[in-house]
Order: structure tokens, then C-alpha cells, then sequence
């Protein structure tokens, strides 16, 4: 099970690795598709910063869903491990 949330962890990182590097390298390349003002005013630095919060954000969400435990054994109709019940 560990092994398995390690994996997914990691998978959610690289995804996120994907988007911050590009973020960087837009910031650092081409600084002014950056001032661009799409949306209401607001540049698209602030939006992107703003979107690479909300998928941090998702991705956290996702990988405490995907990552949780198992029912309880009451839930799941199961005796106790301890023989008891």
C-alpha cells in the first residue's frame, strides 16, 4: 500500500513539476506573453500563479481520495481481526 501512495505521489508531482516549469520558463523566455491581460484586467502571471495554486490545491484532493484507507471492518461486514464479535 505504501509503495502504491508513494507512486501515485509521485505521478502528482511530476504532473505538477510539468506545469511550475513551464510557468518559469515562460517567465524566463518570453516575459511578455506574461503582460498579456486575458481576463479581466489581470496579467497572465497572476493567473497562471493563481491556477498552479487551485491545481496544488486538486492535486491534494485527489491524492487523499486516491490514497485513503480502507473501510472499517464494522462498515464492511467483517468479524474483528481479534476473533471477538
Amino acid at each position: 500500500m505504501k509503495t502504491r501512495n508513494a507512486r501515485i505521489g509521485l505521478v502528482l508531482f511530476a504532473i505538477y513539476l510539468l506545469l511550475y516549469g513551464g510557468f518559469v520558463l515562460l517567465n524566463a523566455f518570453s516575459p511578455e506573453t506574461m503582460e498579456m491581460t486575458p481576463l479581466a484586467g489581470v496579467n497572465l502571471a497572476i493567473l497562471f500563479g493563481f491556477g498552479l495554486i487551485a491545481v496544488a490545491f486538486i492535486e491534494a484532493l485527489i491524492y487523499g481520495w486516491l490514497c485513503k484507507e480502507p473501510a472499517d471492518d464494522e462498515a464492511s461486514g467483517e468479524p474483528p481481526a481479534g476473533g471477538q464479535g
